[in-house]
């Protein structure tokens, strides 16, 4: 992640990385103490976010951090009140909102075009550590937190289906499965929810779907059309309909909606990708610090407190086997 933050980074022509810091505390301090440096980037191990971030926070530098924002709710609240006590820009990185069309459904569904939300579902599945042999620090509790499947790959859906919609969680049902015991946190999860006054929904999050390697598949139906996005197939956009055919879109900046344009940089047939979400976000975190007037129009700090908090909902239920509220 480090390597992709200082690539797009550079690609904005406006901003210079200028320390990268390892293990070394040392290196860290006297980064915080350099007065040329404006923001931080964290991409460390999940279990250093939170110390990382409040470091930074507390020396005034602006802070853009990996997911999760820390590894308990509790924390994120932390960071979240010290970041606007201090007047400082915060970022966490759900960058895969960035991805044009997904803007562009975030876009119909504010224009009205598809009607009242009733169902959202999807998937996000991977297989990298499908085999009891894969070994990541993902899987180490200690090092990445109490969940795996669910806090790695599911917030990334659920972040996505609340910016869509525009609608939260407001209770859910969730069941876990660790497929390779000697494992401590889950290999996949399934989770049924009720979102906003009616609708409902449900997901999985899989790290064991062989042949699956990244792909976030969102499928939002409303009262007068359906729209339908794949990750492995990120410039297409699938749009249903009841009475007319249905249509496969293929992103073009001149045709999106008027809102989603400036989150494509080429023209029609040019392929927008994952690195190109990070530097959408970067774009408009920097832009914020150099016009503190600004609105942020990027994922803050409360938006990964709200994601943890549906993630701890998660393991409740699990735990208690029954329906949960999202507090």
């Amino acid at each position: 992640m480090g390597r992709v933050h200082t690539e797009a980074v550079r690609r904005l022509g406006s901003t210079e990385p200028i320390a990268i810091g390892g293990r070394d505390e040392a290196a860290f301090r006297a980064a915080l103490a350099n007065p040329g440096i404006k923001a931080v980037h964290i991409c460390t191990p999940n279990v250093a976010h939170f110390a990382t971030a409040k470091a930074a926070l507390e020396a005034g530098k602006h802070v853009l951090c990996e997911k999760p924002l820390a590894t308990s709710a509790a924390d994120a609240q932390t960071l979240v009140a010290l970041a606007t006590e201090k007047g400082l820009r915060n970022c966490t990185c759900h960058n895969l909102r960035y991805y044009p069309m997904v803007q562009h459904m975030r876009r119909m569904r504010e224009d009205g075009n598809l009607g009242e939300i009733l169902i959202v579902q999807g998937t996000y599945s991977q297989d990298w550590l499908l085999y009891d042999t894969d070994w990541n620090w993902r899987i180490d509790s200690k090092v990445s937190g109490p969940s795996r499947a669910l806090a790695d790959i599911g917030s990334h859906w659920c972040d996505m289906a609340e910016h869509v919609t525009g609608q939260w969680i407001t209770s859910l049902c969730a069941d876990l499965q660790t497929f390779h015991k000697q494992r401590d946190t889950e290999d996949f999860g399934a989770v049924m929810f009720r979102m906003g006054d009616q609708a409902r929904g449900a997901f999985t999050a899989s790290q064991v779907s062989a042949g699956r390697k990244n792909r976030l598949s969102i499928e939002i139906y409303g009262t007068k059309s359906g729209v339908a996005w794949d990750q492995e197939r990120p410039d297409e956009l699938w749009i249903g309909n009841r009475n007319t055919n249905n249509q496969i879109i293929i992103k073009d900046p001149a045709l999106l909606k008027e809102g989603a344009r400036s989150y494509a940089d080429l023209p029609g047939g040019h392929s927008e990708g994952y690195d190109d979400t990070f530097k959408q976000v970067f774009r408009r975190f920097y832009a914020s610090i150099e016009s503190p007037e600004a609105e942020p129009e990027y994922p803050q700090f409360a938006d990964e407190l709200r994601q943890l908090i549906i993630l701890e909902a998660e393991l409740e239920s699990n735990h208690r086997h029954a329906w949960q509220h999202v507090r």
